[in-house]
């Protein structure tokens, strides 16, 4: 620990990471009470936690934190308007004017604001098979010309040769989502 920061940190470890290996540093502080944050420096997750968290409770950040930086990793490796793109063209269907990720998005797979032409998929779909994210993007896109979920929705939805196979990958990593 350092008098200047109050702060004292275990030595980088190296974990596995869905995507890639990740360095990990956890920096202990004596004087944050609550909060966990985490970022990237040089390569490295460090991972700042109050002083006080139990090594059960470290342990548990660690992995929420290694989660989340690996899905931002899954989602920034995806190019989303160029996908849209594509799928627009094979499927018939008109463009968005904007298409982005939502890491803050949990309980939606993907979500459409008609009137802004605006549409936010999950970030936790990044690190699903692409024909999953490709169902949800055209899912998304259908509601562009029918914003409800009515039977012209379905028929447009159900172009996508995956559809049936998608809601139910979707349906077992759900939890208790709803697929619309």
């Amino acid at each position: 620990m350092t008098a200047a920061t109050g702060r004292h940190s275990s030595p980088t470890v190296k974990t596995r990471v869905r995507c890639c290996p990740m360095d990990v540093q956890v920096v202990r502080s004596e004087r944050r009470r609550k909060t966990v944050n985490a970022r990237l420096v040089d390569g490295v997750l460090r991972i700042a936690i109050p002083g006080h968290l139990s090594p059960e409770d470290e342990a548990h950040w660690v992995e929420v934190m290694q989660r989340r930086f690996a899905g931002r990793m899954d989602a920034a490796r995806i190019d989303l308007t160029g996908r849209a793109r594509r799928l627009a063209e094979r499927h018939g269907l008109s463009l968005p004017e904007s298409i982005e990720w939502s890491a803050r998005q949990q309980s939606m797979w993907g979500s459409c604001t008609v009137a802004a032409r605006r549409i936010r998929i999950s970030q936790r779909v990044a690190s699903y098979p692409r024909w999953v994210l490709d169902y949800v993007i055209v899912h998304e896109l259908a509601h562009l010309e029918h914003p409800g979920h009515d039977a012209a929705f379905w028929a447009v939805v159900n172009r996508y040769p995956m559809a049936e196979r998608a809601r139910g990958y979707l349906i077992a990593k759900s939890d208790g989502l709803p697929l619309d």
